[in-house]
């Protein structure tokens, strides 16, 4: 039986149904597109906002289903490897939130950036960092995105300024990049993404009230996944609707489990900040499967029933596979055609992961720095033996 807590957040973000209104033409006996009707987005200090009538084409929805998929995949095989001690330290996996990234950055245009915090694989291989480069990564490797490193807490590429281990401290930043854009012209968007528990930090609330009083084109993301490490959400904040919590900044709680509509709110986000009405604020209503990071079961503040609950019934990888073949966007050989490689993909990125090389101890002080200053000097364990920066690379998004 699921606790309160899930009630309460089950029926926050459940209320209603999920209509399909329609299919269009077919070609070749499949449909070339399909419309549906989204759960209603709730808005503060907006008139208006995202339709919650929605369409897909067969070819976004594949892609859409491959990239969730990828993710999933992808963060299986790095709980396993971090349970066959391959992967070390830190690691949070994105398992149950796929739709968030995915529908976020289907609405991305090319000058549009993103920041996230520590639970980033997904996004990292969603910015153009690919399987192999983030698990080689995971492990310590040199064929991962940051020659291994920098772990998940240190994964970057263009246009996305990472995973960033401090909590919190990313949403300032993406102010600082989508304050950047804007002194640039360039037109672009920062995404600056946060969890519930990173929520009611007080660096939020300021760049909330900055961001705000400079226009600046910043949408603040709230993956409210319902627990901030081990403690509930109803616990551990006096007011859970986050999309609230800007004060003056509007905000839109969307369905995090539903990649269309993450879709639809964020290109309603672009487009409001892109109007020069400077900052909104996204909640998405999600759910994490694992616990906080793999140091963590995740069962000790939440039952198994709960877990089991939410994949059955709002799980988005399911939920949008149903949507397709419900619609006859493709067949079910063509789904398994799709995983099959993907499994493969993973399985082969994972084989690099582990056999792999680490960097040459001479590399370990390449590329700290975009910039380095006159001397290039790197401080080193013993104060009088500073240690010389080598450039190996080309500096990300500089």
């Amino acid at each position: 039986m699921l606790s309160n807590v899930v009630k309460s957040v089950t029926q926050r973000a459940l209320f209603g149904n999920v209509k399909i209104l329609s299919a269009q033409p077919q070609q070749c006996g499949y449909a070339t597109e399909a419309s549906f009707e989204t759960r209603a987005f709730k808005l503060h200090n907006l008139d208006q906002g995202p339709a919650t009538s929605v369409t897909v084409t067969k070819d976004d929805a594949l892609k859409y289903y491959s990239q969730m998929y990828a993710i999933r995949r992808m963060e299986t095989a790095a709980g396993n490897l971090y349970k066959e001690k391959i992967i070390r330290g830190f690691c949070h996996l994105y398992s149950g939130q796929e739709a968030c990234a995915v529908g976020m950055r289907a609405a991305m245009r090319p000058e549009d950036s993103c920041i996230t915090a520590y639970r980033c694989h997904g996004w990292t291989y969603l910015m153009g960092v690919s399987m192999q480069g983030v698990l080689a990564e995971l492990t310590g490797r040199q064929s991962g995105c940051a020659r291994g490193k920098g772990g998940s807490m240190h994964m970057y590429s263009h246009n996305f300024y990472g995973g960033n281990g401090i909590v919190g401290a990313q949403v300032p930043l993406g102010v600082g990049i989508a304050f950047a854009a804007k002194y640039k012209g360039t037109k672009g968007v920062c995404i600056a993404a946060y969890g519930d528990g990173a929520a009611n930090q007080g660096q939020l609330f300021e760049v909330y009230n900055m961001a705000k009083l400079w226009n600046t084109p910043v949408i603040f993301v709230c993956e409210n996944n319902g627990y901030g490490m081990g403690t509930s959400a109803e616990r551990a904040s006096a007011n859970v609707n986050y999309y609230t919590r800007g004060d003056t900044v509007p905000g839109i709680w969307v369905d995090g489990m539903d990649v269309l509509a993450v879709r639809e709110a964020t290109k309603f986000a672009i487009d409001h900040c892109n109007s020069g009405k400077g900052p909104i604020l996204l909640e998405t209503a999600t759910y994490r499967y694992s616990g906080h990071s793999m140091s963590d079961p995740g069962t000790s503040y939440r039952s198994r029933d709960e877990i089991a609950e939410v994949r059955q019934t709002r799980d988005p990888i399911t939920s949008l596979r149903e949507k397709i073949l419900t619609n006859e966007l493709a067949t079910t050989e063509e789904l398994k055609e799709i995983e099959s490689k993907i499994r493969g993909e993973v399985d082969s990125a994972t084989k690099v992961a582990k056999a792999d090389r680490e960097i040459p101890v001479d590399e370990l002080c390449t590329d700290i720095y975009a910039k380095p200053d006159n001397t290039g000097a790197i401080r080193n364990v013993m104060p009088a033996c500073e240690l010389s920066h080598k450039r190996l690379g080309k500096a990300v998004n500089m």
